[in-house]
């Protein structure tokens, strides 16, 4: 029996693997190698979550992070210090602090391409294909709220889950758009100090998790993805800043997707340097795998923009075509003053039931009757005139829904504050029947008598969501959506 018909038979005994997939893992590992990579498809998965550093102190001995550490077993991700294995019978996705934003479930490879990327307080961040949001979260965490972080998602589904994922972790200085790259790099050359681009990719990282994504498989598509991925890297090219960061990633293994994608990349920008590579294998550690590269920008290299017609005429289709959340376009400060008065009503709000809450750098941009802050970039080039035309699903924090003279404060405002900003607070335990109740979209009895207005529900002090007190009772504003049936 031939080397190769060995590794086929090793395979097949895990999964069905087209025989092109196996010749090519044949000859980027070696026959010996390629059949440890293969077994590890008969291995169990592994399984990882990220605390959120937003929402939890540095203190990794604060009660809620021992408390977790025990209850869902976990145990360090060697490259991402926030990041930990759990055991999967712990179902943390069940968990109420799961809802509250207290951390992000991901699959552990995953977590070395953000790591890589270093974000720092107060830069200007692009994720570009960010759906569904566990880079985007990951980066959030190390920006701490200061600067400005864009995620972009071009597949309007995605882009709504990552939306969602955005609130929940409770990022207050993220604008969610939709839209293809050179629609972005048309807009923003030369502007982020770092851009993460987790490619889309033929997946061969996925075979383990997602049996279907083998059927999905073929050369012809790893060709399919290499190139797609190429186009994505000149626009990811022009938006970075010199001196700035580019980190490629896919959770795939041929190298037409990896190092000769980058080999290509650098050679048709030698403005560029790649810094490192590194590859985290099945075989070799606890994940899925991973693929990731390190490039960077020369800050001395003189730059010329350069935007192709049809690159051009596609951004300007792309205004006059583009569709907002809400009704109409978006609402600056400064082009409708009625927007003070919008303000008004919510710093009114604020004093009362928030009095610890403080706005970062931006503006109030109103979609519809949604109320949102937008951030601003620490160099001031950012702004709602910067979106306008854009197909934009979260331009920032939502502050809240505009009522007739009032407003509502939104889910989003709720999950975006740390308990001690709140007046009130009605806190349960996470087992207690309350937390459940609230979670079902129940409303519950105020026990203190005390409360009255707008109140934070919270589960051991961190916010679940909005709860308005009277007579003795908290009526439940937890959105429908995301209300449990059980």
């Amino acid at each position: 029996m031939s080397e190769s018909s060995d590794i086929q038979t090793t395979a097949s005994s895990v999964v069905a693997l087209p025989d092109s997939y196996v010749q090519q893992m044949q000859a980027l590992l070696g026959v010996k190698e390629a059949d440890e990579f293969l077994a590890s498809f008969n291995a169990p998965r592994a399984y990882g979550l990220r605390l959120n550093p937003l929402k939890l102190s540095d203190d990794a001995n604060q009660p809620a992070i021992q408390a977790l550490k025990q209850q869902f077993s976990l145990r360090p991700i060697p490259w991402c210090e926030t990041g930990y294995y759990y055991n999967e019978t712990t179902r943390p996705g069940k968990h109420p602090y799961h809802q509250a934003g207290i951390y992000y479930i991901q699959e552990p490879s995953a977590m070395s391409a953000a790591q890589a990327l270093d974000p720092q307080p107060g830069e200007t961040i692009l994720d570009l294909a960010a759906a569904p949001g566990g880079k985007t979260t990951q980066i959030a965490g190390r920006m701490q709220g200061e600067g400005l972080l864009i995620s972009n998602e071009i597949h309007p589904a995605r882009a709504r889950i990552l939306s969602e994922n955005v609130e929940r972790y409770g990022i207050r200085n993220a604008v969610v758009t939709c839209a293809p790259p050179d629609v972005l790099s048309a807009r923003f050359p030369l502007f982020f100090d770092r851009i993460m681009l987790d490619a889309p990719c033929s997946g061969e990282g996925m075979f383990r998790k997602d049996p279907d994504a083998i059927g999905e498989w073929s050369p012809d598509h790893v060709q399919m993805c290499a190139d797609r991925q190429a186009d994505i890297l000149e626009h990811a090219a022009i938006m970075l800043k010199p001196g700035g960061r580019l980190v490629y990633s896919t959770c795939t293994f041929n190298r037409s997707e990896n190092e000769l994608a980058m080999e290509a990349f650098l050679a048709k920008h030698p403005e560029f340097k790649l810094e490192r590579t590194e590859r985290l294998w099945p075989h070799h550690c606890e994940g899925e795998g991973h693929f990731v590269a390190v490039l960077t920008k020369d800050a001395s290299m003189g730059y010329t923009i350069f935007v192709p017609m049809n690159q051009a005429a596609t951004s300007q289709r792309d205004q006059r075509n583009a569709t907002q959340r809400g009704k109409g376009k978006p609402k600056s400060s400064g082009s409708n003053s009625s927007l003070a008065s919008d303000m008004a009503l919510f710093e009114a709000f604020a004093v009362e039931a928030l009095p610890g809450f403080k706005l970062g750098p931006g503006e109030p941009v109103r979609f519809g009757d949604a109320l949102y802050w937008l951030p601003h970039d620490r160099e001031g080039r950012f702004s709602a005139a910067s979106i306008e035309g854009l197909k934009v699903v979260r331009p920032g924090l939502q502050l809240g829904e505009l009522k007739t003279k009032r407003i509502e404060p939104a889910h989003a405002l709720a999950l975006a504050i740390r308990s001690e900003e709140a007046a009130q607070l009605a806190s349960f335990e996470a087992e207690a029947p309350e937390t459940a109740a609230y979670l079902r979209g129940e409303a519950l009895s105020d026990a203190s008598g005390n409360l009255s207005g707008w109140t934070i529900a919270a589960v051991d002090g961190f916010p679940l969501g909005w709860a308005k007190a009277s007579g003795g009772q908290l009526k439940n504003h937890l959105p429908k959506g995301l209300r449990r049936l059980t």
